[in-house]
């Protein structure tokens, strides 16, 4: 992967991440054009540092809220933030599970499955539409809900399934408050991501070359820089905008996918 290519998936991570159109469908489709010819578990690793990069612009953007929960947490109360953190972490168990025990399984489907990725991303546009006809309220999201949620974050694995798109949708069709269910789901996957590089770390699966750590570094960078822009801009866009703009999107983009991939 050359320098250029590592900027531009870099970016498309950091605009994505925050639509619910699939940042890893929209990554595998970007390695795809470009030619990107990493071995599945390489291909995986640049994903999930891009991941990274856009967790901590997502901590960056909601710093107000993340501070709040542990001045909460530090009271040792039963309060408000403490309630939200038990719900992030009950969300968390799904995920965590799938990471743990199908990792492998995981890897080769990041490996430019592009007819797959155009499936999954018609299944995203159909969550998104099914979520546009649900009304919205002031309900917040209760426990029940969380691990609901966190089976849909986990499902959302799998690249073409976007994890907003299928978190929010979720959220939205349990009957939550659209603005509720977007910050729950923008705030619920930083503790994973984190957790992801912590259990790479400890493995050792991130032992990359002068060459390899360069071009990571050049994707967090931009995937970084992107996301706050998006973040505070798109965030806006997803709690105002209908999910069906997203939805007719998501449909194009994966048909386009599934054709590309037959024609080719």
């Amino acid at each position: 992967m050359e320098a250029l290519d590592a900027a531009i998936l870099g970016i498309i991570q950091g605009l994505t991440e925050f639509l619910p159109v699939s940042s890893s469908g929209h990554l595998e489709l970007g390695k795809a054009i470009l030619g990107d010819t990493s071995v599945p578990e390489e291909s995986l690793l640049f994903t999930v540092v891009l991941h990274f990069a856009t967790a901590l612009s997502t901590l960056v953007v909601f710093r107000k809220d993340v501070m709040d929960i542990f001045k909460g947490l530090f009271r040792l109360e039963w309060n408000d933030e403490a309630k939200f953190s038990l719900k992030i972490i009950i969300s968390m168990v799904p995920a965590a599970l799938v990471g743990l025990f199908f990792e492998e399984q995981l890897e080769v489907l990041f490996g430019g499955n592009i007819m797959f990725v155009g499936f999954m991303l018609l299944i995203t546009a159909l969550l998104l539409w099914l979520a546009d006809k649900a009304k919205n309220t002031g309900k917040s999201v209760s426990y029940s809900n969380s691990f609901v949620i966190g089976v849909s974050q986990a499902i959302a694995m799998l690249p073409g399934i976007s994890r907003s798109g299928a978190t929010i949708s979720t959220s939205v069709l349990l009957g939550n408050d659209k603005t509720k269910a977007a910050r729950f789901s923008f705030l619920m996957v930083v503790p994973l991501i984190f957790g992801k590089i912590a259990k790479d770390l400890l493995d050792g699966n991130i032992a990359a070359s002068t060459t390899e750590t360069s071009i990571l570094l050049i994707g967090f960078i931009t995937a970084f820089l992107a996301g706050l822009v998006a973040c505070t801009w798109m965030i806006s866009l997803v709690r105002k905008s209908k999910l069906s703009y997203f939805a007719i999107y998501c449909f194009v983009v994966g048909l386009v996918a599934i054709i590309f991939e037959y024609v080719n």
